[in-house]
């Protein structure tokens, strides 16, 4: 049976074409992409790319399904959008935070969504911000938290903000709590893999690099990952979150905060419940 799901896969490969960037904007890993790519040709009994090197192309067959499945998806869309406007519990407001959120700001955002549609149900997801742009602009999500710099693939966003971040370091890395980023040596910094966030990640990278060249970095997978890399003497962990703490680890301010985390608000123009989104992004702002 043809489903939402194989429209999405279609559509984001027919875009990216190109496999990996194409299950990142549908919110999927590669493997899931290319086995609903496979049923769907099944489905229609026709080859719908052609493979090569550098990526994919729709054949004759997938140029004419094109426009079809674009239609088949809106539609669709519209379908559960007039559903939720006539929900007796409310409409649900569908809010995206990237990992990089600190906890009280997604707090404040989600209170701040639910204050701005009085009646609404505001259910919440954490993804990476590639997934979450995806998901905005498939109409997945009604608006998101990502990292700034990023690629917004049309859609409207907020002003950008600065959120202070603070090094955790091992016990007796460094002897003040303002110290220079330069000063903290020795240690790779704990970082998340590039691809979820990949303009942000780049900032990032060359920012640490310009203010600290020796030390290089180490991929973890989510900042807890990062704390028990500190707890254990193994690294450094850059965070934006006030109440990330652990035995054995140090909290630094970072002399000019040169690594702010940068975030900011995104949705789509055509699909939002709030008559101005953008005010919402205040919420960001946490002590």
């Amino acid at each position: 049976m043809l489903t939402e799901r194989h429209l999405q896969i279609f559509i984001a490969l027919a875009e990216e074409q190109h496999f990996g960037d194409a299950a990142r904007v549908v919110g999927i890993t590669q493997p899931p992409l290319s086995q609903g790519l496979r049923r769907l040709e099944a489905l229609v009994g026709a080859k719908l790319f052609e493979r090569g090197s550098g990526g994919v192309e729709l054949t004759p067959a997938g140029t004419a399904l094109l426009p079809f499945a674009r239609r088949a998806l809106t539609s669709i869309e519209e379908l559960h959008q007039a559903a939720v406007a006539r929900d007796p519990e409310g409409p649900e407001i569908r809010l995206g935070l990237a990992p990089e959120v600190p906890p009280g700001a997604g707090a404040a955002v989600a209170a701040a969504c639910g204050a701005a549609v009085p009646g609404s149900r505001v259910t919440v997801v954490t993804a990476p911000t590639s997934s979450l742009v995806g998901q905005v602009s498939a109409g997945r999500l009604t608006l998101a938290v990502v990292l700034h710099p990023t690629v917004l693939d049309g859609l409207a966003a907020g002003p950008v903000q600065l959120l202070p971040t603070w090094a955790l370091a091992p016990a007796g890395l460094a002897a003040d709590s303002v110290v220079e980023l330069k000063m903290l040596r020795g240690l790779p910094v704990a970082v998340r893999p590039r691809a979820e966030a990949p303009a942000a990640r780049d900032l990032f990278l060359d920012t640490l690099a310009m203010h600290r060249p020796d030390g290089g970095t180490v991929v973890v997978t989510d900042e807890r990952a990062g704390l028990a890399m500190a707890a254990a003497g193994q690294a450094i962990v850059m965070t934006a979150d006030p109440s990330l703490a652990a035995p054995g680890v140090e909290r630094h301010r970072l002399t000019g905060d040169p690594l702010p985390t940068r975030l900011r608000l995104v949705w789509s123009h055509d699909r939002t419940p709030f008559a101005s989104p953008a005010d919402l992004t205040t919420a960001l702002v946490t002590p």
